[in-house]
């Protein structure tokens, strides 16, 4: 168990160096997260073969530890926006005032949607090319895959 924790502590610093730059410092309120939700996530992993590591310390930074109003409110763990969604919606503010965004009836739901969010879109396709293990390519691939292009990175 201590090596898992170690695990997702250092994929929590990759995800987080990924997308902020900034260090992340462990707190209580990251290990209750995991110690919550680490049994969906290592579910999630078996069946998409997602790292677990990536699923929860992206779940930790994108619902503030599960205390985010998208999480608390619609137990939108991932901040996954509407965009060919169906079923129940939330207006948020993120990039833009008023954007929607999914609504889940549980944690779980959440969870395996972000599964099938992942493994469904080609963007992120490279990712599944990687080993499980290889928690700090997983977080960089990510970041770059969720981070749509800009003018500068188009230029060849």
């Amino acid at each position: 168990m201590k090596r898992y924790i170690l695990i997702i502590m250092v994929a929590l610093a990759s995800i987080g160096s990924a997308i902020a730059g900034p260090k992340i410092r462990w707190n209580q309120a990251y290990q209750n997260y995991f110690n919550k939700y680490k049994n969906i996530a290592i579910r999630e992993m078996q069946r998409y073969g997602i790292p677990a590591s990536i699923t929860l310390a992206q779940g930790v930074l994108e619902s503030g530890a599960g205390n985010s109003r998208l999480a608390t409110v619609a137990n939108n763990h991932f901040g996954i926006k509407c965009h060919d969604w169906t079923g129940p919606s939330i207006s948020h503010d993120d990039d833009e005032l008023g954007e929607c965004f999914r609504v889940y009836n549980s944690p779980l739901e959440s969870y395996e949607d972000h599964s099938k969010f992942l493994r469904e879109r080609k963007r992120y396709s490279s990712l599944f090319l990687l080993s499980k293990s290889d928690y700090r390519g997983w977080a960089h691939g990510l970041k770059r895959a969720a981070t749509p292009p800009t003018p500068s990175t188009l230029i060849a």
